[in-house]
Formats: structure tokens, C-alpha cells, sequence
């Protein structure tokens, strides 16, 4: 076999050619010459003519190859489907009406080794898909709009935060301690220092040091990791947008998380009127606003509140078929009667407002409501999208919670907090009132693509060994 080329140099895309030469007629031919990269997807060969479908990452373009015209007619013929080549020759369009380029000469780039599956219907097993997305990639159209969606909604949704005024930052990945949010990290260990680091399970509390250091407005796409279980809509690592706003509060959250999503998706779906999984969703703004105690009373028909005493609300879970430990309090409880009866059950978007404080260690207590914080969760479609407080600003109550988180974790909670001494010195310089959102980037892309698992919008879940 000949050396394969260093490199090589189109001169168009397919898209290219499609778009400036499909107003050629049938079996019109000109003198432009153009040179086309991609793989060979699709190949026929009758007599003295052969054709072939090149596909590049903007779309497909017919090779027409008459064995007079075109260089090594017969090794053409013997190309491997997914053979990557590159291919110059004259644009023309086919008396059947296909934009075509009329080859002349032709190279090998790379030889496809593995047969492509099926090209017309994509790949049937669903691991295969995600073990081998760079598979999937070429032979499921689905898979490419997906991450074209994806990319499109996280470039809108930087360039929509940056006219804003936000400021972009990058904090660290690994840490001392893992704080930002109730969930078991990932633990590792530096060897230089002889010290365990943890891979970051929120990326909050660095953020609010910044605002401390007067960035007003800050925020991170990043990537987050979380030492649990994989589902339709959890996947261990995934991408979270996280912003801070100064001398904001979560009725402020709730106004720029409404705009900038229905704002992205108008902008990437043309529409803020979407189908997920045929059904209807709206998202429009704006969007309901309801208590936690407000809504469970109209999905579950039960009064719940952190003020009744603990036995009546243990009875009324246990009605409801919710599990129950000992352990928990009031608040946790009633989160829990949320979760199990209503949460599911919220299709069109709404603000679940008025978390109790119990289970929201990081957020404001609430201006008018004891025993509960300012903190709403954006539901759509049955779905967590956003999560965002008033966040709690005095340091001496927020050392209080963490000691509280630090109790339950010495009795085996493997999810709540420490104390994280330096973010305690960082507030006692002084947080001003700061409204604080977190999205999910993979569930709203699952929103935006109208697909219904996590792996779907992730290039490359993690997933079980594979078996021999």
C-alpha cells in the first residue's frame, strides 16, 4: 500500500456544494473544480460508472466516477465503505437531479479497517452506540443534531451571560474538601503533597469567594462529579452552569433563569414551543411560581409543613408509601413527600419555591417563612433544571449549618457536608446579598434534542466494563 498523505486540503465542505450548485439543471456540467473530503459511506458500481456518497461533518456529496474520467477507476471500485478519502473533479448535477462532483483524482486518507453498521438506520444496540460514539457519530443523524444542539445551547448561553455583564472563571476541579452540595464525592490521592483531594461535587463555594473579591457577577461551565448512582437523567460526571449575582435574591434567579432558557431555545430551536417526548411543553415566560407545601397539597392531597410535629408527618408519608428513616427531621421529610408523590408530576414549568431549611444548608433563611429558605428548584417536564438560592451571607449561621451537616455526617450520612474553614473566613470579609443559580447542561440539552437519556447528550458516558 502506498504511505498515506501527511495532509491533505479540501476546498469545500458538501454543504458548500450543495449550496452554490444546486440551481444546475439535470445533467447540466460545468468547469468548476472543486476538491471534497470525508468518508466513502455509500457505493454502487454499474458497468463503466461508478457512485459514491462522501459524507463530512456539514453533510453528503454525490461522486460520480465514469471510468474514463477518473484516476485508478478500478481501485475505487474496491474501496472499503468508511474508507476516509479526498476527491477532486468538476461539479455537476446528474440527469436524476443529484449535485455530484465528476471525479477526476482521488486519494486514500485513511482505511477503514471495521465495517460501518447499517448506514441508513444508524446502530441498533444501544451500548454500542455510546461505547462507540465515534461510530454512532457517522451513522446516526440523531447523534449529530443532538451534539450540534448541545454545542449551540452552551455558545448561546455563554455569550447571553457575557452581554450581561457576568464574568467567565475556571476554579479548581480537584479540592481539600468537598462542599457546594449534598452529594458523595470521588476521592483521590496527590502524592507530591501525600494528601487525599476531591474531585469537585459542586462548583459554589469557590464561585461566592469570588464575589467576595468583588466579581459581581461570575460564572462557570464546568464539569462536576458525584460518587453515585447512573440513570436516565444522572450520569457520575456532568456539566453544570453555575452563577452569582451581587445585590440579587432568588426572585432575581428566577427571572434570568426563565429568560435565558426560553431565550436559548428560541435561539437554537426557533421556538420556545417544544415536543418532548409527544407531548407538548411550553416555555415561554413567565413561568408558574409555587411553594413545595403549596403543590404537594394539589398532587398529593395532603397538608404538609416543617411546623407540625414529626410523628403526624412520619404518618403521612408512611400513608403515602414514602420511605421513612428514623433520623429525619421535619424538613427532610417533607422534601421527601414532595419528591416521591409530586415532582414527577410537574410537566409545564414552574419555580418549586420554599425549600426547608433542613435540607438547604447553603441558602437564606426565609424573609417571612421559619423554618424555611429561599431556594426553588426549575421544574420542566418532571425534570430538576435549575436549582438557585438567596444564599446565605453571615458566617456565623452558616458555620452553624455546617456543623449540623458535619453531625450527621459522623452518623454515617455519606452525602452531607464539612466544615470548610477558609469559606467561613471568606464570608466573615464580608458577602454582600447575592442570588445564587445552578443549571444542568445535560437535562436541558435532553430538553432542547427531545431525547430521554442523560447518554444521549454526553459524548462519552461512563459505562460498565466491557464483557468480552
Amino acid at each position: 500500500m502506498a504511505e498515506l498523505p501527511y495532509r491533505f486540503e479540501p476546498t469545500a465542505a458538501a454543504a458548500d456544494v450543495h449550496a452554490r450548485f444546486d440551481r444546475l439543471e439535470a445533467g447540466e456540467e460545468t468547469t468548476e473544480t472543486v476538491t471534497v473530503a470525508g468518508r466513502l459511506m455509500l457505493r454502487r458500481v454499474q458497468g463503466k460508472v461508478a457512485f459514491g456518497q462522501l459524507q463530512d461533518s456539514t453533510g453528503r456529496v454525490q461522486l460520480f466516477c465514469p471510468a474514463q474520467v477518473t484516476d485508478r477507476f478500478e481501485e475505487f471500485c474496491a474501496l472499503h465503505l468508511g474508507d476516509w478519502i479526498g476527491a477532486t473533479g468538476d461539479v455537476m448535477k446528474t440527469r436524476r437531479g443529484e449535485v455530484s462532483v465528476k471525479v477526476g483524482t482521488w486519494v486514500l486518507l485513511a482505511e477503514a479497517r471495521r465495517p460501518f453498521p447499517d448506514k441508513w438506520h444508524g446502530i441498533a444496540d444501544v451500548d454500542t452506540r455510546y461505547r462507540q460514539r465515534y461510530v454512532d457519530l457517522w451513522v446516526t443523524e440523531e447523534a449529530r443534531r443532538t451534539f450540534r444542539i448541545r454545542s449551540q445551547a452552551v455558545t448561546a448561553m455563554r455569550r447571553r451571560l457575557e452581554e450581561q455583564g457576568f464574568v467567565e472563571v475556571e476554579t479548581p476541579v480537584l479540592q481539600p474538601i468537598p462542599g457546594g452540595a449534598l452529594a458523595r464525592p470521588f476521592v483521590t490521592h496527590h502524592n507530591a503533597l501525600d494528601m487525599e483531594l476531591y474531585l469537585r461535587v459542586a462548583i459554589e463555594l469557590h464561585l461566592k469567594r469570588l464575589v467576595v473579591g468583588g466579581l459581581e457577577r461570575v460564572f462557570e461551565i464546568g464539569r462536576v462529579f458525584r460518587n453515585e448512582g447512573i440513570g436516565p437523567r444522572w450520569n457520575p460526571e456532568f456539566t453544570m452552569l453555575e452563577l452569582y449575582q451581587a445585590y440579587a435574591d432568588y426572585h432575581d434567579m428566577m427571572r434570568l433563569t426563565e429568560e435565558l432558557v426560553s431565550g436559548i431555545t428560541a435561539e437554537v430551536c426557533g421556538t420556545t414551543e417544544l415536543t418532548c417526548g409527544g407531548r407538548p411543553l411550553d416555555l415561554t415566560p413567565p413561568w408558574r411560581r409555587a411553594s413545595m407545601t403549596e403543590l404537594v397539597g394539589e398532587h398529593a392531597g395532603v397538608d404538609v409543613d416543617v411546623a407540625m410535629p414529626v410523628e403526624k408527618l412520619r404518618r403521612t408519608a408512611t400513608d403515602l408509601d414514602v420511605h421513612v428513616e428514623e433520623e429525619w427531621g421535619p424538613g427532610k421529610l417533607v422534601l421527601e413527600i414532595y419528591e416521591k408523590t409530586t415532582e414527577g408530576e410537574l410537566w409545564d414549568p414552574v419555580f418549586v419555591m420554599d425549600y426547608p431549611q433542613e435540607v438547604s444548608p447553603l441558602a437564606r433563611a426565609h424573609r417571612d417563612k421559619p423554618g424555611y429558605v429561599e431556594r426553588f428548584e426549575a421544574l420542566i417536564a418532571g425534570r430538576e433544571l435549575a436549582n438557585a438560592f438567596s444564599e446565605l451571607t453571615e458566617p456565623d449561621e452558616q458555620r452553624a449549618r455546617f456543623e449540623e451537616q458535619a453531625r450527621l455526617k459522623a452518623a454515617g450520612d455519606e452525602e452531607a457536608m464539612v466544615v470548610d474553614e477558609d469559606y467561613l473566613r471568606a464570608l466573615e470579609y464580608g458577602l454582600p446579598p447575592t442570588g445564587g443559580l445552578g443549571i444542568g447542561v445535560d437535562r436541558f440539552v435532553m430538553l432542547l434534542a427531545d431525547v430521554h437519556h442523560i447518554r444521549d447528550v454526553i459524548l462519552f458516558p461512563t459505562l460498565r466494563p466491557e464483557q468480552a
